[in-house]
């Protein structure tokens, strides 16, 4: 059996997630249109008979404005250096801007197969599509070239076979039923995290970090209490809501996610907890499991 890791990189809201989630057929990285919903480097497995992938899902690659900012750059710069193959996904709605330059840039430090993944081209005709081919192949050597539309699940197929000409490693690393190695407290703080980008805007979905306190698992359901993490007195009160509206409609939404994930009737608690600045603290950073890495960049 073949396999590698994958990683996948490109600016903040350019589908990386939901592509993931394409590949994989299941939902194991959040998704929004909103910058930055990634915040973690995710892993989600894919195997079949003959390969399997291990696709590592990463921070947009931006400019950092805060802590929490460049630890994710980091996080992005480390899975650029850790992988097998590069899918580098582009906005085909979106020009060609200081954000892909930035990433190109980083790439020319890479040592490994970089492809180009062209998204959403439902959104645009034939011949821009080839016109943002012939844009960006000069600007860099990539192995492969490869449009797709990853919401509508256009040529997500070719993409998987141009990648299965890549890898070269003969070790199965994880059990064929696995399709995501993040732990069941991570995945249940984004789903909730999803709701809160769903049905808020400006910068809310940027101040907002979610943290599962407990789970506790009975026989056919599970009690989850969590807490919802904002930097400001106002945004609390927009997360709750008049009457506490809004954070009922947040545990009504992420309840409908959790319950088919874990296989069992979810009693969802949340609080909402003020934290000034929390994305420039250390100490809170790491308890939600952003650490630090040592790195050259």
């Amino acid at each position: 059996m073949k396999s590698g890791f994958i990683g996948i990189v490109g600016r903040p809201n350019v589908g990386k997630s939901t592509l993931l989630n394409a590949i994989i057929g299941r939902k194991v990285a959040i998704t929004s249109d909103k910058p930055q919903t990634t915040r973690n480097i995710i892993q989600g497995i894919r195997t079949d008979e003959d390969t399997q992938m291990v696709f590592v899902d990463t921070p947009g690659i931006h400019k950092p404005q805060n802590r929490l900012g460049k630890i994710l750059n980091k996080e992005a710069y480390f899975t650029l250096n850790d992988v097998d193959v590069i899918l580098f996904l582009v906005d085909i709605t979106e020009p060609l801007g200081k954000g892909d330059m930035f990433v190109i840039d980083v790439l020319k430090n890479v040592k490994v197969p970089v492809i180009l993944v062209i998204n959403k081209i439902d959104k645009l005709p034939k011949e821009a599509i080839l016109k943002k081919i012939d844009e960006y192949k000069d600007l860099y050597n990539f192995d492969e070239i490869v449009p797709i539309s990853a919401y509508k699940m256009d040529n997500v197929d070719r993409l998987i076979n141009v990648l299965k000409t890549k890898l070269t490693d003969n070790i199965k690393y994880f059990d064929e039923q696995m399709y995501t190695n993040m732990p069941v407290n991570f995945m249940v703080a984004e789903l909730i995290r999803e709701k809160v980008l769903e049905l808020t805007h400006d910068e809310v979905p940027h101040s907002v970090s979610v943290v599962v306190e407990q789970m506790d698992y009975k026989k056919e359901s599970v009690n989850i209490e969590a807490t919802i993490v904002v930097d400001r007195e106002n945004l609390k009160a927009i997360l709750v809501g008049k009457n506490g509206n809004m954070i009922k409609e947040i545990g009504t939404r992420a309840r409908k996610d959790i319950e088919p994930f874990l296989g069992r009737k979810v009693f969802l608690n949340l609080f909402v907890k003020v934290i000034p600045k929390w994305r420039d603290r250390e100490k809170f950073l790491n308890e939600i499991g952003f650490q630090e890495f040592n790195f050259d960049k």
